[in-house]
């Protein structure tokens, strides 16, 4: 059988590599392979959804920053912004202020709030259990579906292709060319991108380009009742300053994590009884909620390296081999930004981020041996 050619091919229909691909699109033929019914399945469609500028380390915010022009006025993608107000809130419990603290060093757009202006805007949290607290006014909701099916559509308007069902299964560099198989045929193109998400590191092994460390790890999340006479709607994402737990307004109910971070080989994730319950007791400490039911949980993939930065960029000593993974729990709000870097780099463009953050994020920097 023929195997289909592309310029490019994209392994992984998350958010990386959709949105990677619609930009690439643009000047080469790209197909985007995808294991499962439909993008978006595993990490993507089971994101707390949250553009927090602040969020992750200095890489991070600078494509934070990157981003941000681009989610507020979304061209090609969606016709209006795809942000709406929210806002964080960090309280500190008294255990917890080295933890507050060191968020807010190098931080900008943060004000520090009083215990009774925390409590004017989350009337649940225990006074006595709130020793500082802060605020980013300008964190807000992202419409995760509406992007990801906005970069769906313009791949498809500029001639990309997206195979559902498509596990690669084997992956080969053979005379100029990257040759997968999967169950929907043959596939070629000079150069892969590699965004299978907490599957990053098998692809790599699959095609026998060292390793990146990858750590699949995962992240829970529960649905609760909202509190009795309370409008949840308006209020601020709210969180433990040490990422012990995080409560988010959804549809009127109140969706907690216990911002776990367990080590699990890649699958199709589902939250763990006992981590969401220690979670949920967590968060009832810091809150004068009590939490009765639990009207649905789920859980998804935050995959990481070492250093907690994303792997941007082609593998040493592997013609074609581009990596864009280790996004953790950035992926969402970093997402135009890394979709820009790499259509960039791959199509050999100028780069309008620092050259210190492209370094940062080169999967150059810890190379482990195939296998």
């Amino acid at each position: 059988m023929t195997a289909t050619r592309s310029d490019i091919i994209v392994i992984g229909g998350g958010m990386a590599g959709i949105s990677a691909a619609a930009l690439l699109a643009a000047e080469a033929s790209v197909s985007v392979l995808e294991a499962e019914p439909h993008v978006g399945h595993h990490s993507t469609g089971r994101s707390a959804a949250v553009f927090i500028r602040n969020y992750g380390s200095p890489v991070l915010r600078t494509l934070n920053a990157a981003s941000a022009p681009f989610l507020a006025e979304p061209a090609g993608v969606a016709d209006t912004s795809l942000l709406s107000p929210r806002g964080e809130m960090l309280v500190a419990a008294p255990d917890e202020l080295e933890a507050l603290a060191k968020y807010l060093d190098g931080s900008t757009g943060i004000e520090q709030l009083t215990a009774d202006q925390a409590i004017e805007l989350v009337p649940i949290l225990r006074r006595d259990r709130l020793a500082a607290a802060a605020i980013e006014w300008d964190a807000q909701d992202i419409d995760v579906d509406r992007m990801l099916q906005g970069f769906v559509r313009l791949l498809r308007a500029r001639g990309g292709t997206i195979v559902n069902n498509a596990r690669v299964e084997a992956l080969e560099r053979r005379d100029g060319f990257w040759a997968i198989k999967t169950p929907q045929g043959s596939f070629e193109a000079p150069t892969v991108i590699n965004a299978a998400g907490g599957w990053a590191d098998q692809m790599a092994a699959l095609a026998q380009v060292a390793k990146v460390g990858l750590r699949p790890l995962r992240r829970s999340a529960a649905l609760l009742p909202a509190p009795a006479e309370h409008d949840v709607s308006r209020w601020p994402l709210f969180a433990s300053a040490s990422e012990r737990w995080y409560a988010k307004p959804e549809a009127g109910l109140l969706m907690v994590s216990p911002a776990d971070e367990d080590p699990v080989e890649p699958h199709d994730v589902w939250a763990d009884d006992m981590v969401l319950a220690e979670g949920l007791d967590r968060f009832e400490q810091a809150v004068t909620m009590p939490v009765t039911r639990v009207l649905k949980s789920w859980a998804g993939m935050r995959s990481f390296v070492v250093d907690r930065n994303p792997v941007v960029g082609f593998a040493p000593g592997s013609d074609g081999f581009f990596w864009l993974a280790g996004q953790g729990g950035y992926g969402i709000q970093a997402a135009p930004a890394l979709a820009r870097l790499a259509a960039d780099l791959c199509l050999g463009r100028a780069t309008s981020l620092p050259e210190a953050t492209i370094a940062a994020l080169a999967p150059g920097r810890f190379m482990k041996p195939p296998g």
